[in-house]
């Protein structure tokens, strides 16, 4: 995809035309109509919206760019990510749900998500419905991106749909470029219009081409988000009903097969699984300002890139219960494991650092304790702070469903432990929190920085439909889906509905949850999955996020509005 400069029609506005106006376009609603081919430059220049830093005010703020800020902003608020050091980075506000004191990027996402819907709403003003294919499949596109922009605003700013009413506020609607009156519309309000847009966006797009690789919206792009959406409205039956129809009667139809995960996110714009990206070429590289200089670095942290983003324990012990998910192999690495004996391992688990309310880690490498298993189960003995341990690996109930986990009485209390392959102790290890790396972003092109970021893959459209069969009480058909993403992970698939129970699940929406985290992890949806469902998030791991457990109805969930607009538009805050 070419890049584009015009990035908006007429005047860049926030939310709010009570606020300065900056011009960043060369093209008046008055040029755009009288010219038919403007409309292919002006909705190309959205797509660059969400790959370029933006300037506001004659600036560009580094690392501030839509793809970056809606990644980070959403997978930072779940349980699978471990931030190994504070931070002058506004991620370490996000993670921490305190955003209170760093708005820059709370700033920067409300200002570019609303600079898209401002851009949008001029192309659907100036294209003319019924002109021809590849002219409505452009006004289709930007419905697309309306819709798109207040999901995503909602789904930051607000509370989600399932634990609002009909009065709580949700964020500024935008359906035109007339902005002469701004308020917060109802939560219910603004997701009826996202609905609406992406219904708008479907019919325009039914039936024609894309206009390129999966870097350009399609109808599908339309369809997938919608039955997101749904979900996340619990419109379960409708839900069900849109994936049918987008998965006919193979499901893994569009899949990537098991041989093709380990480089699949690396060829996301071309790869059947995509449904639409966030193209990006080799010209497009952010270097250490990318998504993945955040997870990943070919030569430790603060290198090529910043590595401080780490896998969350819980989540590796998740996959850890089958070795053979191919998944876990194509994603993850621990850095300069290398460097150490092979098959010797270390031993860390979360403690107190006495000072702030995190846990660091307290941790033995084998490299320097020569720290080898004992037995067939793994278990190891070692020495830290002068008393000697031996790991006990059993079953335990209430911890990761029962699934055999290693335990050591420490300070007089059975406290979990991770047995896990040694790394060395100078290089691999950050404030004591082991480098496990995460490449979903990465090797693009062969760059370890450089990725098309996946919005909507075909994974999350069965899952999707697993966890609308399970709301409505079609617990074979949800199992059913689920097994379908396990038999391409290349894992052991659930007979039924009781042989998940074995495994202390209870509810076949426990199952759809525990493969979506795993299915999906790092690309945004967990902590909405988890608050949606009306649960509590357990953020009790090692990283510098409090140790605590969240309710789904904590008022530091949603990001704080700038205080830009609540100063100068005078729109409600959201409530804290």
């Amino acid at each position: 995809m070419k890049k584009i400069i015009l990035y908006t029609i007429a005047l860049l506005a926030l939310a709010s035309c009570n606020m300065d106006f900056y011009r960043s376009d060369v093209m008046t609603s008055n040029m755009l109509k009288e010219n038919p081919d403007a409309a292919v430059y002006t909705t190309d220049g959205i797509y660059s919206i969400f790959k370029d830093g933006q300037q506001y005010r004659g600036k560009t703020i580094d690392g501030m760019e839509y793809v970056r800020l809606i990644f980070q902003m959403t997978e930072f608020r779940g349980d699978n990510v471990c931030l190994s050091g504070e931070t002058s980075d506004p991620l370490c506000q996000q993670i921490r749900y305190n955003d209170f004191g760093s708005q820059k990027s709370n700033f920067y996402m409300w200002w570019v998500a609303y600079k898209v819907i401002y851009a949008a709403n001029s192309n659907i003003e100036a294209i003319p419905e019924g002109a021809g294919s590849t002219s409505d499949h452009m006004l289709g596109e930007n419905y697309f991106f309306r819709a798109l922009g207040h999901f995503h605003l909602s789904i930051l700013y607000s509370k989600l749909y399932t634990l609002s009413d009909e009065n709580t506020l949700g964020v500024v609607l935008r359906t035109s470029t007339d902005c002469s009156e701004t308020h917060r519309e109802t939560v219910y309000k603004v997701y009826d219009q996202i609905v609406e847009d992406l219904k708008k966006a479907m019919e325009l797009m039914k039936g024609k081409s894309s206009r390129g690789d999966k870097g350009f919206v399609s109808y599908d792009a339309a369809a997938g988000l919608l039955t997101r959406v749904y979900l996340y409205m619990e419109k379960n039956q409708e839900c069900l009903d849109l994936c049918n129809e987008m998965l006919g009667s193979d499901p893994s139809a569009n899949l990537e097969p098991t041989a093709n995960l380990p480089t699949y996110f690396a060829n996301a714009r071309t790869a059947k699984e995509t449904i639409w990206c966030i193209a990006h070429t080799p010209t497009d590289t952010q270097a250490r300002g990318s998504i993945g200089s955040m997870y990943f670095s070919t030569n430790g942290t603060g290198g090529e890139g910043w590595g401080e983003m780490y896998w969350a324990d819980p989540l590796i012990e998740l996959f850890r219960r089958y070795p053979e998910d191919k998944r876990f192999a194509a994603y993850y690495s621990l850095y300069a494991s290398d460097k150490v004996p092979a098959g010797t391992k270390m031993v860390h688990w979360p403690i107190d650092d006495g000072v702030n309310n995190f846990r660091s880690n307290a941790i033995v490498a084998g490299a320097d304790k020569g720290l080898t298993p004992i037995d067939a189960e793994g278990n190891v003995k070692f020495t830290y702070n002068g008393k000697s341990y031996t790991t006990v690996h059993k079953s335990k109930p209430g911890v990761n469903n029962g699934y055999p986990q290693y335990f050591i009485n420490y300070e007089g209390q059975e406290t979990q432990v991770f047995v896990r392959e040694n790394t060395d102790f100078a290089q691999g290890v950050r404030n004591t929190y082991p480098q496990y790396y995460m490449s979903k972003f990465s090797w693009q092109d062969g760059d370890a920085m450089l990725s098309s970021p996946v919005v909507i893959r075909w994974a999350e459209i069965v899952l999707n439909r697993a966890e609308a069969n399970a709301k409505l009480g079609h617990d074979a058909e949800a199992i059913k889906d689920v097994n379908v993403i396990r038999k391409r992970a290349g894992i052991p698939e659930w007979k039924n509905l009781a042989d998940a129970q074995s495994h202390e699940y209870k509810t076949a929406l426990e199952v759809v949850l525990d493969e979506r985290r795993m299915e999906l992890c790092f690309e945004g949806h967990r902590a909405y999955d988890v608050y949606r469902n009306r649960l509590s998030m357990d953020r009790r791991f090692a990283g510098v996020q409090p140790w605590e457990v969240v309710d789904c109805n904590d008022l530091r969930i949603p990001y704080q509005i700038p205080d830009d607009e609540i100063l100068v538009s005078g729109i409600e805050q959201n409530p804290r």
